[in-house]
């Protein structure tokens, strides 16, 4: 039995499809600031952290202001009407059916997506935010994780940074090829799938004795 510690999990599009939540977040932010923002567009490229997004929309001088604006309105706009992804809580059962910890790394601030886990009944033992890339490499090292499982080749990045195998997922914004392209040691459609891969390859049986 390989000894993983813990599995850590992306948030976004990873365990939760924020997608019609943020939308709505982003929609609001345009009608409270006057300034346009594609939320459909925003939607399709989730992962990076939220000022890498208002950059696109914002003056650099109003970018600060509008990241202050749309977390305050996040709680009561995006919360709501995001969902679990397929397999979510499934996943997490399984980790914890091999005696595993999860561990959630996300580049949402903390305080934000502990809302979706609880709204959601998606619970984390660890939760680190507001890191993305190679900065949740730390946190992963920090948390005694063995596996990193995201939808974005930012945290097959941070996988590989960790020195733990990174397991791809696509119902985020990049494609299977991309996953692997950026290190991905798997890559599943979904995570329906993770419980099996887990113990086939991470649990697997007991060493038979002599």
């Amino acid at each position: 039995m390989t000894d993983l510690g813990a599995v850590g999990f992306d948030l976004d599009m990873t365990l939760i499809d924020s997608r019609p939540g943020i939308r709505a977040a982003y929609q609001e932010l345009t009608a409270r600031t006057g300034v346009f923002v594609d939320a459909d567009l925003a939607v399709s490229r989730l992962g990076p952290p939220l000022r890498t997004e208002l950059r696109h929309w914002f003056p650099a001088d109003e970018v600060e202001e509008a990241v202050t604006i749309y977390r305050a309105l996040y709680p009561e706009f995006a919360i709501a009407p995001s969902l679990p992804t397929p397999g979510a809580a499934e996943a997490l059962d399984a980790v914890r059916a091999a005696g595993l910890r999860v561990v959630v790394v996300t580049s949402k601030l903390g305080r934000l997506a502990a809302l979706h886990l609880d709204h959601l009944g998606l619970y984390a033992d660890e939760l680190a935010g507001d890191l993305f890339a190679e900065g949740k490499a730390s946190a992963l090292a920090e948390h005694g994780v063995g596996w990193y499982v995201g939808d974005h080749i930012a945290d097959m990045v941070a996988a590989r940074t960790a020195g733990v195998p990174g397991v791809g997922v696509t119902t985020g914004p990049c494609a299977e090829a991309e996953l692997w392209a950026a290190g991905a040691s798997y890559v599943l459609s979904d995570l329906t799938m993770f419980p099996t891969l887990l113990s086939e390859i991470a649990v697997g049986p007991e060493p038979s004795a002599g």
